[in-house]
């Protein structure tokens, strides 16, 4: 394995500030980046942390999903009072979803181990799983390399309503089924029945799809120390309702103050993904299995946006107090709770989180609390020696690939493969046909209106004629050029597939398959700056 970091040009102009320290961006974050660590502890020393509760619902929670040594271990180290976390999450994706879950959690086990050899003091690498999302369509499936493209496999799992991915108990039978449809699409290697296997097993001792998410975590980061935590849990929600009060009554301060800092980063230029009104109170509420979205009414209420429900202030305390599992965070309030929970050294994020981090420093300020250092995560584009030598043979810049694509230098290829080029050979005698026939067209339209529209139609009808030689041509091309053109497509596929990048669209399964779970060891543990970014890793 070899790595080599690259800059991406696809970036936000608010992550390319970020990363840059430049522009007015860093004005709404209390730490930069990459640096501010010792302040930051020092500054953490002066709260306290419910560590006793805490490390025990993780200590029950990460030994019922069959947690490591390393993980129980690193539990027990929490509760050492200099001890902090780098942290970072994402949904429960089947068999981790994208690639960029992989990677937020190499990125959060890389920062949490260089930062506890330069602070000194336990750094225990989290991940928390956003239980409490109810989008199973986004989760439902994963993509796999298909001839030229990438395939969606979807579980046949449907739901009737919309409830938190943490409460919504696995269909065996489906997901087994769906796990050996995608075992047909691969590769028999002597990797595969150990990774058949150990995916079955973990079907067996799941009851949900996030115990099934922990599961596969666990087997894929088996010596890290990493500790897992599902916000979704009844166990999380009973330590979060001196939080959930906290929130409730800082709700209006919360609203404004996050919507104001919105539009301040909008006059700015920046743009981020985040739906604001003063009226969200950015807490749900859960009813007959759903999430439903607070607001504040005129009256001061808490309702539903359909009135589903609807509770004074001091009645949705009292739920806090006594039923916190009938609520749950939004994105708003979702960094506020990991923050009060957790004594967190750094925030590990993606582009897109730390777009909409960019608004929330106000909501922590409301609560007394500053916001933690927001690293963006480490990305990676994994190039096998195949794609390697495809890209040294048509002298393609992998940069270029990873950044554009190469369909743009596929259609170029392809019309050099023909002297002129058909392309420029058809727009020219167009031009031609065009001036020969205008003083036809002339002369039909001077005789009577309808012998000039027919004139107009043949003129389009001796386009058609060329275009279809054109395309003739064209696919006698491809046809001769069939390998060629494959490999472009191979290139496209796995470098820049459907537009974008690979971690946005490739599952992990089919390295694995091919090079073992130790596939994912070595890419933890290779030595990467945070600062670069994004890296070609080599296999």
């Amino acid at each position: 394995m070899r790595i080599n970091p690259i800059q991406l040009k696809t970036q936000s102009q608010l992550i390319t500030d970020y990363r840059n320290n430049a522009g007015t961006i860093m004005d709404f974050f209390d730490y930069l980046p990459h640096d501010n660590y010792y302040q930051r502890v020092r500054d953490l020393h002066e709260r306290t942390f419910e560590r006793k509760q805490l490390t025990d619902v993780l200590f029950t929670m990460n030994k019922e999903w069959g947690a490591p040594a390393s993980t129980l271990n690193n539990i027990e180290r929490l509760k050492e009072t200099d001890s902090v976390v780098v942290i970072g999450g994402q949904q429960a994706g089947l068999l981790t979803g994208p690639m960029y879950t992989i990677n937020k959690i190499v990125s959060i086990i890389q920062l949490a181990g260089q930062q506890e050899e330069k602070l000194g003091i336990p750094v225990i690498p989290v991940f928390w799983i956003a239980g409490e999302d109810h989008d199973f369509e986004e989760i439902n499936h994963v993509y796999l390399p298909d001839a030229n493209n990438m395939k969606k496999y979807k579980i046949r799992h449907r739901l009737m309503d919309k409830r938190s991915v943490s409460n919504i108990s696995i269909n065996r039978s489906a997901l087994v089924e769906w796990v050996d449809e995608l075992f047909e699409q691969l590769k028999e290697t002597k990797f595969t029945k150990r990774i058949y296997a150990t995916i079955h097993e973990a079907i067996e001792l799941s009851d949900t799809y996030t115990d099934f998410f922990a599961r596969v975590i666990f087997h894929l980061f088996n010596e890290d120390g990493l500790v897992v935590v599902d916000s979704g849990s009844a166990k999380t929600r009973q330590l979060e309702t001196e939080h959930f009060k906290k929130m409730i009554r800082h709700q209006e301060e919360i609203s404004l103050e996050v919507f104001n800092a919105s539009e301040r980063l909008a006059k700015d230029g920046y743009a981020i993904s985040l739906e604001l009104s003063e009226a969200v109170g950015h807490l749900f509420y859960h009813k007959d299995q759903e999430r439903i979205l607070l607001f504040r009414n005129d009256e001061g209420e808490w309702v539903g946006k359909q009135n589903e429900v609807c509770f004074q202030t001091n009645e949705l305390i009292s739920i806090a107090e006594n039923y916190p599992e009938r609520l749950s965070n939004n994105v708003v309030t979702r960094p506020l709770m990991q923050e009060l929970l957790f004594p967190t050294l750094a925030f590990v994020g993606g582009p897109g989180e730390i777009g909409y981090w960019a608004a929330l420093q106000p909501a922590f300020h409301a609560l007394n609390i500053k916001m933690p250092p927001v690293v963006p995560r480490l990305s990676f584009t994994i190039v096998e020696d195949k794609v390697k030598k495809a890209l040294e043979k048509l002298d393609i810049d992998i940069a270029d690939a990873i950044n554009k694509g190469v369909r743009v230098t596929k259609e170029k290829w392809l019309q050099s493969k023909s002297n002129p080029p058909v392309e420029d050979l058809s727009i020219q005698m167009k031009e031609v046909i065009e001036t020969a026939h205008q003083p036809l067209r002339k002369l039909a339209k001077s005789i009577r209106a309808d012998i000039g529209d027919l004139s107009e139609k043949n003129l389009e009808y001796l386009y058609r004629d060329i275009d279809f030689l054109t395309e003739r041509i064209v696919k006698v091309l491809e046809e001769k050029y069939e390998k060629e053109l494959r490999t472009f497509d191979e290139i496209e596929r796995t470098l820049h597939p459907q537009g974008g990048l690979q971690e946005r669209v490739w599952n992990p399964l089919p390295w694995i398959n091919t090079y073992g779970i130790e596939f994912i060891s070595e890419l933890t543990y290779r030595p990467y700056d945070f600062e670069k970014g994004h890296y070609i890793i080599y296999i």
